[in-house]
């Protein structure tokens, strides 16, 4: 490497980075080479004479300088991505991706770098690799509001963007049609056709036609089945089974409520700006929504379980929905004097919410579209959450309601199964490209 020591090789620097500045390209890879011949371990030389060497086509004499320059400054991207760069060119597409990936591993929002390395496990015939790389390119870069239109991508990349959109679209198609293919076979094709147009929402391969624009599901509509903020009781006979356990319930409640460590913030880790958006307080007190879990995204959580054991019984009793890593979502919601849970949507109108009120002071409520609903102690009310809704407390008191998740009851066994099987590979994928997965 450079030694900051030697005069001369400062001096040579210094003219080398002023030819630059003037564009006396020629001028300046003579005086990088000069250094070299001087100093052969100079990374700022190897990587500027290998840069002008791979421009006139000299990848094969561009490369030992790159790899030289990589082994003495492993933890700069830019020396694995320029070598990256230079295999590629050369169509050393393997060793192309393994330098992509070494220089994303140090700096993974380079969304260019991972649009290029879907190049070259494309090239490789590495087909389901290279969908999660030029996936993760797009979704990386969309989140800096770069690559959604002609106006916010280079020129130079826009073929290559719109081929890895494009790669895109078609392979996450074939891989979640695929994932229904055994129930095709043990249904039929017709018990399907609403999850086929679910999922073809889902692509944006057809409209949606939402009849009430108040419902606004963040991830997976559903067509063809009733859409109504609340729903009647004759539909989930086993409500009678839970009301009729709500006084052994809240029994486990207080206890619970009497060790508030227990609690913890229904919305985890939440910047406060996500916060700010979500609560509001009516009060002097710092508004907040709590929650003790029971499952959140489909995970037991063992210790509260066993604090509750009724608790636990009756909610294994219960038809919830059951996919792994997402659902059952099942808790004591508690909302502190004077928190507003302000408007929002839920994921998916497969799914509807029941509450078990257990604790409910005055002025507290719940709004599901344009009907407010007021609890009453052990009396449950159904809901579908992609409705806009809010809830608040507005009393001086801590409110509590048993919440949990249930199927839509228009949805056969086949559609639950299916949509069971969708979501779960729809998470998988997700979360195997490092992307948020939605919570159902």
């Amino acid at each position: 490497m450079s030694n900051p020591t030697d005069p001369a090789l400062e001096s040579l620097r210094t003219i080398a980075r002023q030819q630059l500045r003037q564009d006396a390209l020629a001028a300046a890879e003579k005086s990088f080479l000069d250094l070299l011949e001087r100093q052969p371990q100079d990374v700022e030389a190897l990587r500027f004479v290998a840069s002008c060497q791979s421009e006139r086509g000299e990848h094969e004499a561009a490369l030992p300088r790159l790899q030289l320059a990589l082994t003495l400054s492993r933890d700069d991207p830019a020396s694995w991505i320029q070598l990256a760069n230079a295999q590629m060119a050369a169509e050393d597409f393997s060793g192309a991706a393994t330098s992509f990936r070494g220089g994303l591993s140090l700096a993974p929002h380079i969304f260019v770098a991972r649009l290029q390395l879907g190049v070259a496990l494309e090239q490789q015939g590495q087909s389901h690799e290279a969908l999660k790389a030029y996936f993760m390119a797009i979704e990386s870069a969309r989140l800096m509001h770069r690559w959604q239109d002609d106006a916010t991508t280079a020129p130079g990349l826009r073929d290559a963007v719109k081929h890895a959109v494009q790669y895109v679209n078609q392979g996450r198609r074939q891989l979640f049609r695929g994932v229904l293919d055994p129930l095709r076979e043990r249904y039929g094709s017709a018990e399907l056709a609403r999850v086929e147009r679910s999922l073809a929402i889902y692509f944006s391969d057809q409209p949606a036609n939402i009849p009430d624009p108040r419902q606004k599901p963040k991830f997976l509509y559903f067509p063809d089945i009733t859409s109504q903020p609340y729903y009647p009781r004759r539909h989930f006979p086993w409500l009678e089974a839970l009301e009729a356990a709500s006084a052994a319930i809240s029994e486990e409640l207080h206890a619970v409520l009497a060790q508030e460590r227990s609690l913890e913030s229904f919305l985890g880790e939440a910047p406060p700006q996500v916060a700010g958006g979500m609560l509001r307080s009516s009060s002097q007190l710092e508004p907040a929504w709590n929650a003790y879990f029971f499952y959140r995204h489909g995970q037991r959580y063992d210790d509260h379980c066993a604090r509750c054991p009724q608790t636990t019984a009756v909610l294994d009793s219960l038809p919830l929905v059951r996919i792994r890593g997402h659902a059952p979502e099942t808790l004591f919601s508690v909302l502190s004097p004077g928190t507003h849970i302000l408007p929002h949507t839920g994921v998916t109108n497969t799914r509807l919410v029941t509450h078990l009120p257990l604790v409910v002071p005055p002025d507290c409520a719940l709004r599901v579209g344009d009907e407010e609903h007021v609890w009453q102690e052990g009396r449950c009310v159904t809901f579908d959450d992609t409705w806009e809704h809010e809830a608040w407390n507005r009393s001086g008191q801590t409110r509590v309601v048993l919440i949990l998740d249930n199927w839509h009851p228009e949805l056969s066994e086949a559609e639950r199964a299916a949509v069971t099987d969708l979501v779960e590979a729809i998470g998988d994928f997700n979360q195997s490209c490092e992307i948020p997965v939605p919570v159902v």
